[in-house]
């Protein structure tokens, strides 16, 4: 028996790039509308966040288009053209419906032939710029009406469109906006109706920058000009309009005190919208060049923690760097704060005092994330992969490079600490060769303890024999480095003491078989010693009180202000190991083991990137083991049911 394909009565097609903040809401209320013979069909044009993943949860097709080809009515054809409903609805992927009533409304309207289009209501958000909402309520009222020529009006963002005109006449692909209204104005002139209907709203959610307000009027009216409906004659009008409306918003302003705050805001949005609106009108050529209609069509723009110099960091709005051949893009999930963040911050660390590093610099370097785009040449790693990075990366060709020795390499870069931007960064760009994938299921916020826990596997590498045969180890600091030694040293079946002056941080290894010492009396006893505090005077003690022939690891920075006397080292035939970083076996061995460790005291502090002032602050004060920032929470989240999905498969025999 042939089955037989049901087809809807309506296609929803929306068009996505980087929607991830509003999508699931929008598609979520799709889903819970009482009218539901429908198909829904994303068209994606190059997004770098988790806009596919939410859409393939939730749509029954998800078409991905390269960026270089979007143009509005393009991204539209391309989503009509794989559709199959009567009807075509669509929405903006940052809209939300006001009722689960819009889209039947919306359809309702079809049951006149003569209508082609049917534009729904749009209301503005809490989000919204206050200009913006007073315009969606000047121009979308309570009435219902029926619009012909010369009425030139219909919006996109929340229409409908049937399907047999749509076949006759796609949308302009020409023009860089208002191909709704070319769509409308051919079938008014034509005699069919359009109609806008107050009874199927959404809200529209704009969160842009001022530039982008500012160029999204300049491209709407390029295209107007394109089209006819207005020239350079309509610029005085233009502007004594939006003039007239500035007045009106703050005389709304003035008598709410509210909104007293939001008055720059309002004279702010009418002057960008003035500017952009007339240099759109006034210029000739239908389409601007490369770069202008790059940034005009898409927000390829991430927050991201910039230190400036010493003591001067602030978040802001950055550009996404571009993906080279041998690179990878990274969306942060997490990353981890470290003391060499603030020391950067601070202007202390010896990589910025002695010039090897210079500002501006986005810090982070112990982080995960997931893989949104990756480079031609890079093979071992996809998109959508969980990933961490290695911190110390070489050049990749000097013969130190080539005999494994990165740190010892001459142009040698640390991500988040010099020559790479780091993870407190909604993106970073970092080269592929230095990535590593996580296995599937494994807490991002593990993950970004696998950079930390590597470079302890390096130190205890680079010890070799003299952790051969078991021997006591003493470490001392049992903050996050020392305390993962203690972990790793302990698994390892080694008898360990560790001394820190802080009751509290030792108090995170009490379900740790060792020895807990808040002085540091009885250094004697040990052969072996690792140094994880990076304080001078600490390391004073270790050099003086451990046994002769001792064994020493340094993990901790900076000890740029230590005045150890050497002759100790001398005089007593110890041994001196400096280890920075960590090498790829070392952190795909922090990988394997990040599952296994108990870590859960690092993962109980995390703080929003916004709050990254109040997280270095928690730092400073050694309140807790670990401080995490958030990056995105909605991946943190998707990952933690993803995790929970693969725990609940059944297990193969």
């Amino acid at each position: 028996m042939t089955e037989t394909l049901t087809v809807p009565e309506t296609s929803i097609v929306i068009r996505a790039f980087n929607e991830e903040k509003h999508l699931g809401k929008l598609l979520e209320s799709i889903r819970a509308q009482r009218y539901q013979d429908v198909e829904i069909i994303l068209v994606d044009s190059g997004s770098t966040d988790l806009t596919r993943q939410i859409a393939e949860a939730h749509c029954d097709r998800v078409i991905q288009i390269a960026s270089r080809d979007f143009t509005y009515g393009y991204s539209l054809n391309i989503g009509c053209r794989a559709s199959r409903g009567e009807y075509i609805v669509i929405v903006s992927a940052h809209t939300a419906p006001v009722h689960n009533e819009w889209l039947g409304n919306l359809v309702a309207n079809f049951a006149d032939k003569e209508v082609a289009m049917v534009c729904g209501r749009q209301l503005g958000a809490p989000e919204s710029k206050l200009g913006e909402v007073s315009d969606l309520a000047r121009t979308f009222g309570d009435e219902r009406l029926v619009l012909q020529p010369p009425v030139n009006f219909a919006n996109n963002a929340n229409s409908a469109v049937r399907r047999d005109l749509w076949e006759a006449h796609p949308f302009d692909e020409t023009l860089p906006g208002l191909e709704d209204v070319a769509w409308a104005k051919h079938w008014m002139d034509a005699g069919y109706q359009v109609v806008y209907d107050p009874t199927a709203p959404v809200y529209h959610i704009h969160e842009e920058s001022w530039r982008q307000v500012k160029l999204r009027y300049y491209r709407e009216a390029m295209a107007a000009r394109h089209m006819g409906i207005k020239g350079r004659g309509d610029i005085p009008g233009e502007l004594l309009r939006e003039w007239w409306r500035l007045v009106a918003d703050l005389a709304r302003v003035a008598v709410a005190p509210s909104l007293w705050p939001r008055a720059s805001e309002v004279v702010r949005f009418r002057a960008n919208k003035s500017i952009g609106t007339a240099a759109g009108l006034w210029r000739d050529e239908p389409q601007p060049n490369p770069e202008l209609r790059e940034e005009m069509m898409f927000n390829r723009r991430g927050r991201a923690v910039v230190i400036d110099g010493p003591r001067r960091a602030t978040l802001r709005q950055v550009e996404v760097p571009a993906v080279k051949p041998g690179d990878v893009l990274i969306k942060v999930a997490y990353v981890g704060l470290c003391a060499t963040d603030l020391e950067i911050y601070n202007g202390s660390l010896g990589y910025y005092r002695d010039g090897r590093a210079k500002y501006p610099i986005i810090p982070g370097h112990e982080f995960s994330g997931q893989v949104t785009a990756v480079g031609s040449q890079v093979q071992h790693i996809a998109e959508g992969d969980h990933v961490v990075v290695e911190t110390v990366q070489g050049c990749g060709d000097c013969d130190r490079c080539m005999a494994g020795n990165r740190a010892g390499c001459a142009f040698r870069t640390e991500v988040g600490v010099f020559g790479l931007s780091g993870a407190y960064a909604d993106y970073t760009v970092v080269p592929g060769a230095y990535v590593h994938r996580l296995p599937p299921g494994l807490d991002f916020r593990l993950g970004a303890l696998c950079e930390p826990l590597s470079v302890v596997l390096k130190g205890l590498r680079r010890l070799g024999a003299a952790l051969a045969d078991q021997r006591p180890v003493a470490v001392v600091g049992a903050g996050p480095i020392g305390h993962l030694s203690t972990r790793v040293l302990r698994g390892r079946g080694h008898a360990v003491t560790v001394f820190d002056r802080d009751e509290k941080r030792l108090s995170y290894l009490s379900d740790v078989t060792a020895d807990l010492r808040a002085d540091l009396d009885g250094l004697d006893a040990f052969s072996v010693v690792v140094e994880a505090t990076g304080n001078g005077e600490a390391l004073d003690a270790v050099l003086h009180g451990s046994a002769p022939g001792a064994t020493i690891l340094l993990l901790g920075l900076p000890y740029a202000k230590s005045r150890s006397d050497m002759e100790q080292v001398v005089a007593n035939d110890k041994t001196i190991v400096g280890s920075i970083g960590a090498g790829p076996d070392d952190l795909e061995e922090a990988i394997s083991l990040a599952g296994r460790l108990k870590l859960d005291r690092f993962l109980g502090t995390t703080y929003p990137l916004e709050s990254f002032k109040q997280a270095w602050d928690a730092v400073r004060r050694r309140t807790h083991l670990k401080v995490l920032l958030e990056i995105d929470p909605l991946l943190a989240r998707m990952a933690v049911e993803r995790g929970s999905e693969i725990a609940m498969r059944p297990r193969a025999d």
